[in-house]
């Protein structure tokens, strides 16, 4: 990762938790790889469980963990998962244990889950950090999706009757990005990202030490 040369957190701070949400063929995906390699390595993604096959080019463990309905079902019994839910015929899971360590390790952490999870997420920690990405329009959006050339005429339909339903919930998040032009999109994710480094507080906790030295008596 080149990074943009600001870190996340530092050595004994807690990391923080953003949520990016959007709707299927919004770009969010893309967008959020291209975070990754702009803002470096104090930046993570979660790797999420989920029961849906794997689509080509993707890898377990990397892009997420896949596994079966019943191990997934038995992880939700056991209590495994910070948020889970049905997508369409599939179901996705966050670790919590996998997010906590993260945190706890000073990295940011980006899920990248829907509004659903969002909600019992910010039930759990509600410092979390929510930001929405939307499309330009319906139409690029249904465009976006053809595009893929992965699916029919009935599922495009259903995937765009999904995203409508699921742009609906965008005023239950922070932040508001729409994704036309790429790089503007990214340069404002990042800005999020940027901007919450630089509060006070989190600049107090990751500079301490540099805050008492510059503030020492001279005396």
């Amino acid at each position: 990762m080149s990074g943009d040369g600001s870190r996340g957190g530092q050595r004994g701070s807690r990391g923080a938790l953003y949520i990016i949400s959007a709707p299927s063929g919004a770009g969010k995906t893309s967008l959020i790889d291209a975070l990754l390699d702009k803002m470096g390595e104090g930046l993570a993604l979660s790797v999420s469980h989920t029961t849906r096959q794997p689509r080509p080019g993707e890898v377990d463990g990397q892009d997420y963990h896949f596994v079966d309905s019943p191990a997934f079902r038995e992880m939700i019994d056991a209590g495994v998962f910070l948020e889970h839910a049905q997508v369409f015929d599939n179901f996705y899971g966050t670790s919590s244990l996998s997010v906590e360590e993260q945190l706890s390790n000073s990295q940011d952490v980006i899920l990248e889950i829907d509004w659903q999870g969002a909600r019992q997420v910010r039930k759990v920690l509600p410092e979390a950090v929510g930001i929405f990405i939307m499309p330009p329009s319906r139409e690029a959006l249904e465009e976006r999706l053809r595009g893929r050339k992965q699916d029919d005429d009935e599922v495009i339909a259903r995937r765009m009757r999904a995203a409508v339903s699921e742009m609906i919930h965008y005023r239950e998040y922070d932040y508001l990005i729409f994704n036309d032009a790429f790089e503007v999109a990214l340069e404002e994710l990042a800005a999020v990202m940027r901007s919450r480094r630089l509060l006070l507080p989190v600049q107090e906790r990751h500079q301490a030490d540099l805050l008492a030295a510059l503030l020492e008596s001279a005396g």
